[in-house]
């Protein structure tokens, strides 16, 4: 049987990787408000805005420093000498949109997760092998530098310990560590750690089940790195926004007045669910019974992948 979704590998057809595609493709009416959905009310992202990846047609994943859609040189130029002593890769995000945050220009951080394990397993620290070559050396000296430096500014700004570390939980420590750098540098952020419920297409693994269980997914794992009061508020760092969410959208007044299923009405982060029915020719579009298919949801649909049928049918189509 081909891939359902083409552009990606095959080892990328299943739980948050192919999620995050699915979230970004659409026209730019439609992504800019599931976006927005994602870090309301403190972001908004506009229509005109630029995200990474863009669907599956430009599939690619952001590395910050060489983001040109989404930051501008200096900026870039600044992350890179801040992490890196030589020219190398820097961690791809999920998800990042230019967006609006408090009347300013600013930057949406998705990090996402379809199953517990997903995150559990993140508990290890950077690698460096052995027989590393000198530069490759540098630059994991440099990148432990950087996390102890966000610590040091994190700690200054909020009045609270911090405990970002190379050594144990590098994933989350470099996702907080390059959120306080942007906000350092100038540019506010919203940083979203993003669970999707019941992706029953996972083989390895406990899918996750509600939004209390991956909130609590989520605190748990970060507690030795992050105090567990800056989940979910506002922050400051140098008198720009820093705001780290656990992510639970609430639905749009025009979903809850269709009545759509209880899924999507009452469990916040359930309107995010892509409902993967799977069949001979890949996956379907799923349509709530109780909701409407409008003109320019149907539209959508004709601009899909040909093998992609099953579409967030829970967003606002404009």
């Amino acid at each position: 049987m081909p891939p359902s979704f083409p552009s990606l590998k095959r080892n990328e057809q299943r739980g948050s990787k192919p999620r995050c595609h699915l979230l970004t493709h659409g026209s730019k009416q439609q992504v800019a408000a599931r976006l927005t959905a994602l870090a309301a009310p403190y972001a908004y992202v506009a229509p005109t805005d630029h995200w990474m990846p863009e669907g599956f047609h430009n599939p690619e994943e952001a590395q910050l420093h060489q983001a040109q859609r989404l930051l501008p040189e200096y900026m870039r130029s600044e992350l890179r000498y801040w992490w890196l002593v030589y020219i190398s890769n820097t961690p791809n995000w999920d998800i990042v949109s230019t967006c609006t945050i408090e009347g300013v220009p600013g930057i949406l951080l998705v990090e996402a997760k379809a199953h517990a394990q997903e995150l559990m397993k993140e508990t290890a620290g950077k690698k460096l092998d052995p027989a590393a070559s000198a530069n490759s050396k540098k630059n994991h000296g440099q990148i432990g530098w950087a996390i102890e430096d966000a610590n040091l500014g994190l700690a200054a700004e909020t009045s609270l310990p911090w405990h970002l570390s190379i050594d144990h939980h590098y994933q989350m420590s470099n996702r907080f560590a390059w959120a306080w750098k942007l906000a350092d540098i100038g540019c506010p952020v919203v940083l979203v750690y993003l669970g999707f419920i019941g992706a029953q297409d996972m083989t390895e693994g406990s899918p996750l089940v509600n939004v209390a269980h991956w909130t609590q997914l989520v605190k748990d794992h970060s507690k030795p790195l992050v105090p567990e009061k800056v989940w979910n508020k506002r922050r400051e760092i140098k008198y720009r926004p820093f705001i780290p969410l656990i992510s639970n959208p609430q639905p749009s007044t025009h979903q809850r007045a269709n009545r759509m299923s209880t899924d999507t009405t009452e469990k916040g982060i359930e309107t995010l669910i892509i409902r993967h029915m799977t069949s001979g020719d890949g996956l379907r579009y799923h349509q709530p019974a109780t909701s409407r298919v409008t003109r320019q949801g149907t539209r959508a649909n004709r601009d899909g992948p040909q093998q992609l049928k099953n579409i967030f049918p829970f967003f606002p189509t404009s």
